[in-house]
């Protein structure tokens, strides 16, 4: 991304886009230099969809992992956030199930269920490219999405029981949700593929965010740290 920022910044244009290996995902450089990864994406096409009256139930759907500034920037333009586990056959279950046409994750998998239901970057591409040529610029569309603190701490594990079984971990996890209440989330899950647990935090303060993820990941080595 940062060699697709200083591309878009000296040959002075409009947009950028990154794809991934198969290109089933896109991720975006405004003009500015400003990057805009899934969660943008979906305000984005949102706003737009919604000013059509053509977003089903005026809801997305998206990941754990999708910041808790989308959900208020939506909340306060008239829409809402449905979470549905990380994946992108998990989004497209939800989306299936509630009745959205869309959908995606922050890593820029997103899924547009009147064309298709499957991601697909170059699709995405096209649907931004679109939208700036019609609004003039890619900040304009994702006008005040602010993302909220995160970081995601990897702790590696010997073993995978049920977190709700590991005390140490339940107390860390229960003090953090009790002192962030509405102002933060924590997720914490098992890596599907490797011997990892994965603690994201988020908060309006990054003291926070860093106190609480350390906090849990600390508990996570003491219990089944490897």
């Amino acid at each position: 991304m940062e060699g697709l920022q200083a591309r878009v910044g000296k040959e002075g244009v409009r947009l950028g886009v990154a794809f991934d290996g198969d290109a089933d995902r896109a991720l975006f450089v405004c003009g500015s230099g400003r990057i805009v990864n899934g969660d943008g994406v979906l305000l984005a096409v949102a706003r737009h969809l919604k000013s059509r009256n053509e977003l089903k139930n005026l809801r997305v759907v998206a990941t754990s992992m999708s910041n808790l500034g989308l959900e208020r920037v939506l909340q306060r333009d008239g829409m809402s956030l449905a979470r549905a586990a990380v994946g992108d056959r998990y989004v497209l279950e939800e989306m299936l199930k509630s009745g959205n046409n869309l959908g995606g994750e922050q890593s820029g998998h997103i899924i547009f269920l009147d064309d298709s239901p499957a991601g697909d970057g170059l699709l995405t591409a096209v649907k931004i490219a679109s939208l700036v040529s019609m609004k003039g610029s890619l900040e304009s569309l994702v006008e005040g999405l602010k993302d909220y603190p995160q970081v995601i701490v990897n702790v590696k594990v010997k073993e995978k029981p049920s977190l709700d079984s590991l005390p140490e971990v339940a107390r860390a996890l229960a003090e953090a949700q009790a002192t962030l209440g509405e102002n933060g989330r924590v997720v914490l899950r098992y890596s599907g593929t490797e011997p990892l647990a994965r603690v994201m935090v988020e908060a309006e303060q990054q003291a926070d965010v860093e106190r609480y993820s350390k906090s849990i990941a600390d508990a996570l080595r003491s219990s089944i740290g490897v």
